[in-house]
């Protein structure tokens, strides 16, 4: 120790120099762009029994806890990550996860149909994601009657699916039978019938939802005898063209 000298007995020249280096140093640091964030692959949810037991008898926190991940995950060290980059079978197993946990929950059917499902250019994960909906409707459909709704407009409009879009309108008239399902709702497949021509199907459906009693407000029952005359208008017409030389 009695080797070592102290600073002051450095000279100037060299204190100044080392103190320039190490300005020199930090100024570098500082001005350095930040190294580019490789994105993190979205992990597969952990196990059903293992998230039961993790929820500590709070099923429905944990459940709205793995929606709050699954949609922070497109946000990473303030980078917004693309939803397309996202492996979709994964999300749907995470969305899966969060509806096996709280089945009354309609949130991860919302973020389907309305987020993921809507995704502009990608034709399969749109796809993916209605028929997870469709899925999971047969579960409770007259709960979850929204969203296979929704999913009727984006097959129809979105994908220009009409065979599609009638299929889950079908469902919707077949299984989306209570009290508390607009009754608009079973009408989703005769105006898809109408659009696609279909005027003599459109007519037998339209026909026996009146005959079945269902529609109880006399207004709206009005409202449906109006579009059966006009389908009926429409296949005379029909009929008519077809039987000209």
């Amino acid at each position: 120790m009695r080797d070592e000298r102290s600073i002051a007995a450095v000279p100037a020249p060299a204190r100044a120099l080392l103190a320039l280096a190490l300005a020199l140093q930090l100024a570098w640091q500082v001005w350095q762009p930040p190294a580019p964030m490789r994105p993190q692959d979205l992990p597969a949810p952990p196990d059903l029994g293992a998230l039961r037991l993790a929820s500590l008898g709070e099923p429905v926190a944990l459940a709205k806890g793995l929606l709050i991940y699954l949609q922070s995950f497109d946000s990473q060290g303030g980078q917004v990550i693309a939803l397309r980059r996202l492996d979709y079978d994964r999300v749907q197993a995470w969305l899966n996860a969060s509806l096996a946990l709280d089945p009354l929950s309609q949130y991860p059917l919302l973020l389907a149909s309305r987020v993921y499902g809507e995704l502009h250019g990608d034709e399969a994960r749109q796809r993916q994601m209605l028929s997870f909906v469709r899925r999971q409707f047969d579960a409770d459909p007259n709960q979850r009657w929204p969203w296979l709704a929704h999913a009727v407009i984006i097959a129809r409009h979105r994908l220009k699916d009409m065979p599609l879009a009638r299929e889950y309108a079908a469902a919707l008239r077949l299984r989306a039978t209570g009290d508390k399902v607009p009754s608009w709702v079973r009408q989703m497949e005769i105006l898809l019938l109408q659009d696609m021509n279909e005027l003599e199907a459109a007519r037998i459906l339209l026909g026996g939802l009146i005959q079945s009693g269902q529609i109880k407000e006399e207004r709206e029952l009005n409202f449906l005898k109006e579009r059966l005359a006009e389908i009926d208008l429409g296949l005379g017409k029909s009929a008519g063209a077809a039987g000209k030389p």
